[in-house]
């Protein structure tokens, strides 16, 4: 990793607009607004691996809202939050009042009074997580112009059921100190693959996360999944933009085995098929208990169709080390001793396991970013104070 002050000097060289705006889409921000996401987050690293506070914060709530199970996320918002020197309150909606009916006008603002930032994970129903954390701004913005909130809080997204930000962004890191650079990544092959797991509903917005950001950096992406188990098509079409527009490539196919050959960097991951997700959220919206529990029959039934669909491991190749950095989200499913019952084969998971735990180790600092690039305009003269103020203190 560079020096300090070189990350700070290059955060310099950068024209952004990440102050007080939310970070929903990946797609929504410029080349320059992404990497000064990374910077910042290379730079907190840092400091923290120096012992060097960076306390930015002397009060304030980092309210987390998951509708959704998580390990990794959660405890990475709560350890960026923490970084900064915010105080995590998490909102349980079955023990405040949206149980009872309250908006999502009013608990927007009711949480905000002296809060900086809002993470929100909702994930599991196409249509409405990226459009319920825009609700949530609105409100927010409304509440701020109203003279009801001392400031506007940000927001993060967490994972939605569009994009998983904090995610891909961590991924990215993670293959900027991998190879060496951002500009090493040109011309890699990345192969983002669908992979069997023996559960249902599973959400769309890692391999989206994926497919949009890694085709703004000139990288070759071959995205495979099985026959049905398509993607957003609009973000499928904006893929093939993004790729053309950096010099790279984006290509759909229908084999594990295609995408893996000559690849780079190897990404399993379970998914739903998107029309099993577009109709399991028409039947919530309607409150069909009864045809919600037989769609999840139907999909792990055709699930089990692809338990035999191409396994992990044998068609990694050309890396620096003769072999492809093999990538995943966490956790992976490796309840099977074969990739025939989980998303990977145990051996394989076991095998670049300390290389994952690196790429989800990167999360926290991406998130610690988003929050200060998001409350701070200048953030490089917030690091560069963080720096001076002690620069005399012993390292570890």
């Amino acid at each position: 990793m560079k020096d300090i002050s070189e990350i700070i000097n290059e955060i310099k060289q950068l024209s952004t607009n990440l102050y007080n705006t939310d970070f929903l889409l990946t797609w929504e921000k410029s080349h320059d607004e992404l990497k000064q996401i990374l910077l910042v987050a290379e730079s907190l690293k840092y400091l923290r691996d120096n012992n060097i506070s960076t306390k930015v914060f002397d009060s304030g709530l980092a309210i987390s809202l998951f509708r959704d199970k998580s390990t990794r996320t959660r405890f990475s918002f709560a350890s960026a939050a923490n970084l900064l020197g915010l105080e995590v309150q998490a909102l349980d909606e079955e023990k405040s009042q949206i149980a009872h009916g309250e908006t999502v006008r009013e608990t927007a603002n009711m949480i905000s009074f002296l809060s900086d930032i809002i993470g929100i994970r909702d994930d599991m129903y196409l249509g409405a997580g990226n459009a319920y954390m825009r609700e949530v701004g609105e409100a927010l913005d409304e509440g701020f112009k109203k003279s009801v909130l001392p400031t506007r809080p940000g927001i993060v997204n967490l994972q939605c059921d569009i994009d998983h930000p904090t995610q891909s962004m961590a991924d990215l890191l993670h293959l900027k100190n991998y190879f060496g650079g951002l500009e090493n990544l040109k011309g890699k092959k990345i192969a983002m693959t669908w992979a069997y797991s023996p559960s249902y509903g599973k959400p769309l917005s890692v391999p989206q996360g994926i497919i949009g950001l890694m085709t703004r950096f000139g990288m070759e992406i071959e995205l495979a999944y099985p026959e049905g188990y398509g993607l957003i098509p609009e973000i499928i079409d904006n893929a093939h933009i993004q790729a053309k527009e950096s010099g790279g490539s984006f290509k759909v196919v229908n084999s594990m085995e295609e995408a893996f050959t000559n690849a780079y960097i190897v990404y399993p991951k379970s998914w739903a098929p998107f029309e099993v997700m577009k109709t399991r959220t028409e039947l919530l919206n309607i409150n069909d208990k009864t045809g919600l529990e037989k769609l999840e029959q139907k999909c792990l039934a055709q699930n089990a169709n692809y338990k035999n669909w191409e396994c992990t491991g044998e068609k990694m190749k050309l890396t620096k080390n003769g072999e492809a950095l093999y990538m995943h989200c966490l956790p992976a499913d490796i309840s099977g001793v074969s990739c025939k019952e989980g998303e990977v084969e145990a051996s394989v998971f076991e095998k670049y396991r300390i290389e994952t735990y690196k790429e989800a180790g990167y999360k926290p600092y991406i998130i610690a970013s988003m929050i200060m690039n998001n409350r701070f305009e200048k953030p490089d003269k917030i690091l560069e104070k963080l720096v001076n103020t002690n620069k005399l203190r012993k390292l570890k």
